[in-house]
């Protein structure tokens, strides 16, 4: 491997954070331009082909001690040039570099004291600042700029894998969708824990909790995911709704890794995540006027919230509390805590009753935004399906209504939306939101060029946002939990459910990482529903399939199998493991 460093750092080996830093290890990782071209008189462009958080080494043993050579750093191009005046918290550094006789220099962009102070989640010192772009304009390199002359250097979590996990369908848009969120999720652990992007360099609960699911749809190793847990105990956030969400993470990590030991080290932590100091005798969380203007966020940015009318009983807030209080009750029953279950459980139901008469407006079908109003915002209603709390008999109704209104929220709530329908029997709905026309979609974003996630849909909505923003890349989960199919079912892994949601797509191919090993699946739809599946030794998995119009029975291996049909799903008597082909007839 060659040597870029001067300093006592050496090319690719793996830092663990400096002395009070709380991040997993990461590593740079050596990357060669995808190609050079030269822009003006004296000046080269270099494209790297995607945008990750680095900096650059130089081989200068040629040039003169005196020859000053310009480097600009950037994420956006403008008239085929680096944009040195991007919008928003788009990134640009420009760098003036003298090699002084050196055989190599590594240039990094200046310090940025938002991002590189604390709180912010500070890199290893001696790797120099980290910024990121995809191109590179240098400026006076003496003759021709050559592709071994150059090298990005790339921070990344150390144990990712690339291939680790795929996905490929019969929807080109969709694989680039699934591509760039994949992508997103490793470009963006650079700081060892799951950060907010760079223009802040902070751990959010929110931001945690939706990437730590698309990290371990590509990573089973838990210990980013742990990592960030931790900064965010010692260091939580504002919105109300977020302080929720680290019972979201607790709960996440159990049913990937059934750690009971690292649940029990955080359970107590966890009891103060409720928001119980804030329930009123009804069971209902109450806010306050001040916790009205800056505390229950809803969706961000705010003119991403529908419309949503706050008063002092939030619907949103509440669905979040009673969603805890419900995976709290199950992390207490898995330590054995089944006095403090009972008793998270019985608070749950006493609050969800209340939840249901106060908010729930039956004439229509819909959730209202809180107690006094009659608005029904997209919000109000995502968030009740999303976390089951929706009466049985009218999910599929709420589901086709969210449906019908389409991306009405941020790319932060499309998380939970594409969720509830999903589990609701609107697959269809929830592929074509991904893959819509218009500017709030994730094909906005392919179509755009981005090769990181946005904050937002699009400048217009957050004119602020950054272009590295891994709360945004929903779909690196959700295709593999809901179109492959594949979930944990029993903490561990120890069962899994298959159910794919096929949607309009005619084939699926992927597979995906688990602490027991890999899962792939492979369905086809033609005729014949047909599900090829390979599990790793100690799994056992629920197969859920499709009905297909005329089918009659289902096969496994070729031999006829018990199921049975619940609304649109055959459901196999018997749960299955190792490799076993599956079809519907």
């Amino acid at each position: 491997m060659r040597k870029w460093f001067l300093s006592t750092v050496v090319f690719g080996m793996l830092l663990r954070p400096a002395a009070g830093q709380d991040a997993a290890s990461i590593h740079l990782v050596e990357q060669a331009p995808v190609a050079i071209s030269k822009v003006a008189p004296g000046v080269f462009l270099v494209d790297f082909g995607r945008v990750v958080f680095g900096n650059l080494a130089l081989t200068t043993a040629h040039m003169t001690a005196s020859k000053v050579v310009t480097v600009r750093f950037g994420e956006a191009l403008k008239d085929g040039r680096v944009d040195i005046h991007p919008p928003g918290s788009v990134r640009y550094a420009e760098v003036k570099v003298s090699p002084n006789g050196a055989q190599a220099v590594i240039v990094a962009p200046p310090v940025d004291a938002r991002n590189t102070k604390a709180p912010a989640v500070l890199t290893p010192a001696p790797w120099g600042v980290l910024i990121p772009f995809r191109w590179v304009e240098v400026e006076g390199w003496p003759a021709e700029l050559r592709a071994d002359q150059i090298r990005r250097r790339a921070a990344f979590d150390s144990t990712w894998v690339d291939d680790a996990a795929t996905f490929h369908s019969s929807d080109p848009m969709l694989d680039k969708v699934w591509d760039l969120c994949h992508y997103s999720v490793k470009a963006t652990t650079f700081a060892g824990v799951f950060v907010d992007g760079d223009r802040e360099r902070l751990a959010y609960e929110a931001d945690a909790d939706l990437t730590q699911l698309s990290y371990y749809a590509g990573d089973a190793d838990p210990r980013i995911s742990r990592a960030t847990f931790d900064r965010l105990m010692k260091f939580p956030t504002w919105p109300s709704e977020w302080t929720p969400q680290m019972v979201f993470i607790a709960y996440a990590d159990w049913m990937q890794t059934g750690d009971k030991a690292w649940l029990a080290a955080h359970y107590e932590g966890l009891k103060t995540k409720l928001l119980n100091e804030r329930a009123g005798p009804d069971g209902l969380v109450m806010s306050t006027p001040r916790q009205i203007r800056h505390g229950d966020i809803v969706d961000w940015p705010e003119q991403e919230r529908d419309g949503y009318v706050f008063t002092s009983v939030n619907t949103v807030v509440n669905a979040f509390h009673l969603r805890a209080l419900e995976e709290m009750s199950r992390l207490a029953e898995a330590l054995g805590k089944k006095e403090e279950a009972a008793k998270f459980s019985e608070q749950e139901s006493a609050a969800q009753e209340v939840f249901q008469k106060t908010l729930f407006d039956p004439v229509r079908g819909l959730y209202r935004d809180g107690a006094g109003t009659e608005h029904a915002s997209l919000h109000a209603n995502l968030f009740p399906l999303a976390f089951g709390l929706a009466p049985v008999d009218k999910r599929q109704q709420i589901a086709q209504w969210l449906a019908g209104r389409g991306m009405a929220g941020s790319v932060y709530a499309a998380q939970f939306l594409l969720e509830g329908l999903f589990e609701n029997d609107e697959g269809t709905a929830a592929l074509g939101l991904m893959t819509a026309p218009g500017d709030r979609s994730w094909r906005h974003m392919v179509e755009s060029g981005a090769t990181i996630t946005w904050e937002a849909w699009d400048q217009a909505y957050k004119p602020n946002q950054d272009w590295n923003h891994a709360w945004g890349a929903a779909p690196a989960n959700l295709l593999p939990r809901f179109v492959l199919g594949a979930q944990p079912l029993e903490a561990g892994w120890s069962r899994a459910l298959i159910q794919p949601h096929p949607g309009t797509l005619r084939w699926v191919q992927g597979r995906m990482p688990t602490p027991r090993g890999e899962l792939s699946v492979g369905w086809k739809r033609d005729k014949n529903f047909t599900l090829t599946l390979t599990l790793p030794a100690g799994m056992t998995a629920k197969i859920k399939l499709p009905v297909l119009e005329g089918s009659s029975e289902v096969r496994a291996g070729g031999i006829p199998v018990m199921a049975h049909r619940e609304g649109q799903w055959w459901i196999l008597e018997k749960d299955l493991s190792g490799t076993v082909t599956i079809e519907e007839r």
